[in-house]
């Protein structure tokens, strides 16, 4: 007679980052996740920058322990798509949940967020993306973007950090252009600070 199949293993995959708050954001979302599923172990991963990587934490697990990734990232792109998706696919009873976002919920964090840092609703706000080569990711974030713009009466524009266009900064200019400009707030659409907020918080909002 068989046993209980073992609980899997829920592997925290984070993207990785060499800024200080970053990373700490980043390791109390992992204690929340093992604080409401305390029966599971929970190992934190990341796939660029800090270390475990993905693959050596996937490498090491016991041999038929199963194991769910779980992507810490808001979108699709080439992280989700190639290193978590090859990861889990190396190693059997392994499989990858989908990342975070796009979610309705997530539009209405960043409205809570606007509203505590007392951002009128009629002020243009810039949605402030990491940004992606996959156009997947920017339709993940155009999700995001059509729930924030329903809730608020001012203008709301997307702008990338990196390998997508408009940049934050051509966004927030964008936003400022004609007679009766609002003012302009940037809302970071990031897991955590690290390697991509540095051009939101530069482009002059």
């Amino acid at each position: 007679m068989t046993g209980p199949a073992p609980t899997p293993v829920l592997i925290a995959c984070a993207h990785g980052t060499d800024n200080v708050r970053g990373r700490a954001e980043i390791d109390t979302v992992r204690a929340q996740l093992q604080a409401l599923r305390p029966e599971v172990e929970v190992l934190e991963a990341y796939v660029d920058v800090q270390q475990p990587d993905l693959v050596d934490v996937v490498a090491a697990l016991p041999q038929g322990r199963p194991a769910v990734i779980v992507p810490l990232l808001l979108s699709v792109g080439y992280h989700v798509k190639v290193d978590i998706a090859r990861a889990a696919a190396g190693r059997p009873d392994t499989v990858a949940a989908l990342p975070l976002g796009p979610d309705p919920r997530l539009a209405h964090v960043l409205q809570d967020r606007l509203d505590e840092a007392s951002v009128d609703g009629a002020d243009a706000v810039v949605l402030a993306a990491a940004g992606s080569s996959d156009p997947c990711a920017a339709e993940d974030v155009a999700e995001v973007h059509a729930v924030l713009a329903g809730v608020r009466t001012g203008p709301v524009s997307t702008g990338f950090g990196a390998k997508a266009a408009p940049s934050v900064r051509e966004a927030v200019a964008a936003s400022r252009k004609g007679a009766d400009t609002p003012p302009v707030a940037i809302a970071p659409y990031l897991p955590a600070p690290g390697r991509f907020p540095a051009p939101a918080g530069e482009a002059g909002a």
